[in-house]
């Protein structure tokens, strides 16, 4: 209940200070708790209807999580390095060290999303190695003789 109490009060002021202002200090608060803001943010941020909705969302799983902050940087940060965006990474990864990440639990992040991501490009692999190959290849190629035979 409170989470949709304290949801209702930020439309309130996001009206009464306008999508502009509400923009405006929205970027300076990221700034302020992060150290920066993310580049998609300041882009959005040209349109504040577009930066308002996309920070109402994120805020809203972010504050019903029941993960704390910091794990979520971790996690934030453990996607955008298997999605191999440098720009993520960096980011998620300063958020993360305010956040309380040591440099133990960050770089154990970035071994485990190394090992998803090298699975992810494994399974995909197979699975299409699977599809395409399921024919039995040397039966295909009875009449063609190998090199040195």
């Amino acid at each position: 209940m409170k989470e949709i109490e304290e949801f209702e009060h930020t439309l309130e002021k996001i009206i009464s200070l306008g999508a502009d202002e509400t923009a405006v200090q929205w970027m300076d608060n990221i700034d302020e708790e992060y150290g920066r803001a993310p580049l998609i943010f300041k882009k959005m941020a040209e349109r504040p209807e577009v930066l308002i909705s996309h920070l109402l969302y994120k805020n809203a799983v972010t504050k019903t999580s029941s993960l704390d902050r910091k794990t979520i940087e971790l996690i934030s940060m453990a996607v955008g390095a298997a999605l191999r965006c440098p720009h993520c990474t960096s980011y998620h990864m300063q958020a993360a060290a305010k956040k309380g990440a040591s440099r133990e639990e960050i770089l154990e992040v970035i071994l485990l999303s190394g090992m998803i991501s090298n699975s992810s490009v494994l399974a995909n692999a197979y699975r299409i190695f699977d599809e395409k190959m399921a024919k039995c290849i040397p039966c295909d190629n009875k009449g063609i003789e190998l090199a040195g035979e």
